[in-house]
């Protein structure tokens, strides 16, 4: 079977000199009514799945299917997240808290005391030239939170979402019905964070180099799954 990678991508890696294959699972958009596992992972890796491959899945359509996505029509800022959302930096790679709609999921996922607290440490060590120490207080259920882009495929252009909960539980059970291992990946060109895996053993490190070049995109290519494989 041919595997193709998405414009401008790569399907292969060379990591510690071994070739590892990135396939690209084309998915329909996936909405909160589907099932994780038969609607969306299963039915379209079955016939592509092998013994050994780990599945990697967004992060984001595990939030979708957890009813974790919200139309930002129903989302009401407070006059908190208004505020603190003036200070965010804003990254061409993602909105993240640069929105008042994100902000304000992260008010309430995280919670206002660890958010103003990791508001107070960036604001110190700023100074200092010192980036991401906000992320680094309030953890990866805050790095995970996302909003209305322009290249974000409808209808989500026009929604924002938490982090997935329990994306290690998910992972786990994921890898008893495929019986491969399961990774729950946020990734985009700046950074790549493994929020959930399926076995503790799996090492963080190979698995964000194996993504570092972001090869399933954030914008139309609608492939939110991938198959690894050693090529």
């Amino acid at each position: 079977m041919d595997f193709k990678a998405n414009e401008g991508k790569n399907l292969a890696i060379e990591i510690n000199g071994e070739k590892w294959l990135r396939i690209p699972i084309h998915t329909h958009v996936v909405m909160r009514d589907d099932d994780i596992f038969s609607d969306v992972v299963d039915k379209y890796t079955k016939d592509i799945r092998q013994a050994g491959d780990i599945v990697f899945c967004s992060e984001k359509i595990i939030a979708i299917t957890q009813g974790r996505s919200y139309p930002i029509s129903e989302i009401k800022p407070s006059a908190l997240a208004k505020f603190l959302v003036k200070f965010v930096y804003k990254s061409p790679h993602g909105i993240g808290l640069g929105s008042p709609y994100t902000m304000q999921l992260a008010l309430e996922d995280v919670g206002i005391p660890r958010i103003l607290l990791g508001c107070v440490a960036a604001a110190l060590t700023k100074p200092f030239g010192v980036r991401g120490v906000f992320y680094k207080v309030c953890g990866k259920k805050a790095y995970a939170i996302d909003g209305p882009c322009d290249y974000t495929l409808p209808p989500y252009n026009k929604y924002a979402k938490k982090a997935p909960l329990k994306p290690n539980k998910v992972a786990r059970e994921m890898k008893n019905k495929l019986g491969n291992e399961f990774i729950v990946l946020d990734a985009n060109d700046l950074n790549v964070d493994i929020l959930g895996k399926s076995s503790k053993s799996l090492d963080d490190k190979f698995l964000k180099a194996l993504f570092k070049d972001n090869p399933l995109g954030q914008s139309s290519q609608q492939t939110p799954i991938a198959i690894v494989r050693k090529a």
